[in-house]
């Protein structure tokens, strides 16, 4: 039977509705050797995010996924923080974001080393917070992999194969994301576990339609980031082109940075419940479908053994 593992446990489909499968609770976008990289209170962490959780659970969102990784602030412990203080699930990953987004310890790791660290984030826990890693998050560069990120991705495939888990990479090119698959396959893995984040990015629908052929998932993941309408008519080409199965939808926002002042300005993630749903649903997409968008691809994607 398959779970998704969470801050709050492994939990199955029968406990969970509603998934936003690219979020954030806590990010760092500066690099790893900047001072105050990655520091903040938890006191204004929870003050920042723990309402931004709440609007979503009123409105019958029952998890998120954490897409802050190492290099770019990952604070599992933040995490969770605010998942206990809201009673709400964040699926939190290891794995680490592309170069200069790299920590030295990284750059300097061995791929046998790489390995290590993530199936042991994946089966015993991620540092001290006693829960374990549900995914793995990458990143690739914009024009092509570097050597260093083939290596960490290399890592990152034997550490799937192993659990089942999921890699999901920051690629904006969808060259780039066959290369990987192409790593990927190489390695013994299966482009069935994998997801090409920021797919909206991509401006050939053809390489869309292309990924999902090879058996990726594919995720529009900046709802709220330009017109609703914008993303309802994209989310609509693809289920006509028959993608909707492999097909995921969230916002990519949140969050405490703890370069600014109180960690900024919150983003809300309720513009999927509340604006884009309702445009499919005034576009003709059923229930059903919208279900299977929504509860059952993220669960599917996410979840396993």
């Amino acid at each position: 039977m398959r779970r998704l593992y969470t801050t709050l446990g492994a939990l199955g489909a029968d406990q969970l509705g509603m998934i936003l499968p690219h979020e954030h609770v806590f990010v760092d976008l500066r690099t790893p050797d900047q001072p105050g990289y990655a520091e903040a209170s938890v006191e204004e962490v929870l003050a920042l995010m723990v309402p931004q959780i709440e609007a979503i659970k009123a409105l019958g969102v029952t998890a998120l996924v954490e897409c802050s990784t190492g290099g770019v602030g990952r604070r599992a412990d933040m995490d969770l923080a605010v998942s206990k203080a809201t009673n709400f699930p964040i699926v939190v990953p290891t794995g680490n974001y592309r170069e200069p987004w790299i920590p030295a310890w990284v750059a300097a790791a061995s791929e046998d080393a790489l390995h290590d660290w993530m199936l042991a984030e994946l089966q015993d826990g991620i540092e001290q917070t006693g829960f374990k890693a549900g995914w793995i998050k990458l990143s690739a560069g914009d024009d092509g992999m570097t050597r260093l990120e083939e290596r960490i991705l290399r890592a990152a495939t034997r550490a799937a194969i192993a659990t089942d888990a999921l890699i999901g990479s920051h690629t904006i090119r969808g060259r780039v994301v066959m290369d990987q698959l192409d790593i990927i396959e190489a390695e013994g893995g299966s482009a069935a576990r994998f997801v090409s984040i920021h797919t909206q990015a991509e401006p050939d629908f053809g390489l869309h339609k292309a990924l999902v052929e090879r058996g990726a998932w594919i995720e529009y993941d900046n709802v709220g980031a330009v017109p609703v309408e914008e993303s309802a008519g994209l989310v609509l080409k693809a289920l006509d082109a028959g993608l909707g199965d492999k097909l995921l939808i969230s916002h990519d926002r949140g969050w405490f940075d703890p370069a600014l002042p109180k960690g900024g300005e919150p983003k809300p993630y309720t513009v999927v419940s509340t604006e884009l749903l309702p445009m499919l649903a005034a576009a003709g997409v059923g229930e059903e479908t919208i279900v299977g968008l929504t509860h059952r691809n993220p669960f599917a994607a996410f979840s396993r053994p």
